[in-house]
């Protein structure tokens, strides 16, 4: 049985290409002190992926802008998630997740976002497999 803070896999393989990498994320999150309630993988084009926390804020990543955090509003799985004063977390699209947790735990956001089209093929699906 699958831990539930760890995503579900996707019936989609492209989306379910993200998986190790987000539960790779949630691992370090927890490593990190931070309680993590549920996760799960959303719809694509482009992929994102949710990652709820134990207080009222979750964490959204996507394939197009990277992590966001903010206050958890709504979402599940097959719907986007909506978050209340998000804030992007920097590191680029695809931090490595160490870095990611430290910027969660000690609060870090990005002044600037970095980009990509979800169309790109400049490498990003080689990097997720790589998890």
């Amino acid at each position: 049985m699958t831990d539930r803070r760890e995503p579900p896999q996707h019936p989609v393989s492209r989306v379910n290409t993200t998986r190790n990498y987000v539960i790779k994320s949630v691992q370090a999150l927890i490593q990190q002190g931070l309680v993590i309630d549920r996760s799960w993988l959303d719809p694509s084009d482009p992929r994102d992926a949710t990652v709820v926390l134990g207080d009222t804020r979750a964490l959204v990543w996507d394939e197009v802008t990277g992590w966001r955090i903010g206050v958890f509003r709504s979402g599940r799985q097959g719907v986007r998630t909506a978050l209340g004063g998000a804030a992007q977390l920097g590191g680029g699209v695809l931090p490595a997740p160490a870095e990611l947790a430290r910027r969660v735990a000690y609060g870090a956001t990005a002044s600037r976002r970095d980009h990509r089209s979800y169309a790109d093929a400049d490498g990003l699906d080689e990097a997720l497999q790589a998890f």
